[in-house]
């Protein structure tokens, strides 16, 4: 990206929160946590000055998959930024005398969740939907994460930061030959872990309500649907743009506009690497959360009826607009390179990208759905009261 003066970079390990044993959720998050304090010769203030100096806006998270850090800086810092996250990955200090403060962020975010019931309501919506260990959540509970030790923390660490299956990428103003010589400065001396295997448990997929205080009754529902590395991927992405996105779409007129059920209402897309769903969610007062659900599930069931060229016309329009945007971030582009990457062991350019949603039209969604109706629904309410869900 030549007419950038910035540089963007995404690292994702192999150390998501599936690999944890199931008596040490949370483990990752702390782990991710704990080598943010301090690497190589740098300890914690140091580590902090020397980004900020750099102009370095970087960020951690934890997914299913992957331990991901990376950031956005001018594109002369890069080298050094660099430098900074190989000492993160390879040589954290994971100072056990900063544990507890660790430990208490990391409580926080559990709390959070408890205090949050959408995000409550969808991360159970996923566990019953996918299983163990791929419908997780990464921040475990109190119970566990309380119970971790820093030998815990440096077991994760020992066994799963590795080159292994890790994915670099880089995205903005770049000199190619320049930055592979960093990379390789950086971490060819790396070693590689044995890698881990992952088993996983067959998926409940029952109603499941949750007892809550609220005055509003929270619904998350989960469809099977193809993963992104599939073929269909983007037929179902357009139907499911058709349902859910923007003020025109189904879900919004069906369940706010027209009945006035709910504030919220949305349906995405949701994607692990070899399993995918359409995720839906809405929250509507208790007295109303019956007839809210029972419009969700018809307008989702209802999908499968088919859509018309209209709806995709004017959905078109809105995917290119948000690719045009992406086109424009450096940070957003690295993102979507690195997960390209990890789902389809290779990048989809943003021509092949425009020359994908170009392509589709109403006969090739209708055609996709009219052969993959979904057989059951997966539904979790988190409120005052079950609802009666349709077998």
């Amino acid at each position: 990206m030549p007419w950038l003066e910035s540089t963007a970079f995404a690292l994702l390990v192999p150390a998501g929160c599936a690999y944890e044993p199931v008596e040490k959720l949370g483990v990752a998050a702390l782990t991710c946590e704990m080598a943010q304090r301090g690497a190589g010769q740098r300890d914690s203030r140091q580590f902090l000055a020397d980004l900020e100096n750099l102009g370095a806006d970087t960020s951690a998270s934890v997914s299913i998959a992957h331990t991901s850090v990376g950031g956005a800086m001018p594109a002369e810092s890069l080298p050094q930024v660099l430098s900074i996250f190989a000492d993160l990955v390879q040589r954290p200090h994971l100072p056990e005398d900063q544990l507890e403060d660790a430990r208490l962020g990391c409580l926080q975010e559990v709390k959070a969740i408890e205090d949050d019931l959408a995000q409550r309501t969808m991360q159970q919506v996923r566990l019953a939907h996918y299983a163990e260990p791929w419908g997780r959540s990464s921040q475990g509970t109190e119970a566990t994460v309380s119970g971790l030790a820093i030998a815990d923390v440096r077991n994760h660490f020992q066994s799963l930061y590795s080159p292994r299956d890790a994915i670099l990428s880089v995205a903005g103003k770049i000199d190619c030959p320049m930055l592979r010589d960093d990379v390789k400065r950086c971490f060819a001396d790396w070693p590689a872990g044995p890698g881990a295997l992952l088993k996983g448990a067959p998926p409940s997929r029952k109603y499941r309500h949750i007892d809550a205080n609220s005055s509003q009754t929270h619904i998350g529902i989960a469809i099977d649907a193809v993963p992104y590395s599939h073929a269909d991927y983007f037929q179902i992405r357009g139907a499911v743009g058709v349902l859910s996105d923007g003020m025109s779409s189904r879900l919004f007129t069906e369940v706010r506009e027209k009945r006035g059920l709910v504030y919220t209402v949305h349906a995405m897309c949701h994607s692990l690497r070899d399993r995918g769903a359409i995720l839906a969610y809405a929250a509507a007062t208790a007295e109303r959360a019956q007839e809210a659900l029972d419009v969700m599930l018809a307008e989702l069931m209802g999908l499968y009826n088919g859509i018309t060229a209209d709806e995709i016309d004017r959905l078109k329009g809105r995917i290119k607009r948000a690719l045009i945007i992406q086109q424009e971030s450096s940070p957003s582009r690295a993102g979507s390179i690195a997960l390209d990457w990890y789902y389809l062991n290779r990048v989809r350019t943003m021509t092949e990208l425009s020359e994908i949603i170009d392509r589709l039209s109403a006969d090739s969604i209708n055609a996709y759905l009219a052969a993959n109706r979904p057989r059951q629904c997966t539904v979790t309410t988190v409120g005052r009261d079950e609802l009666k869900v349709p077998q």
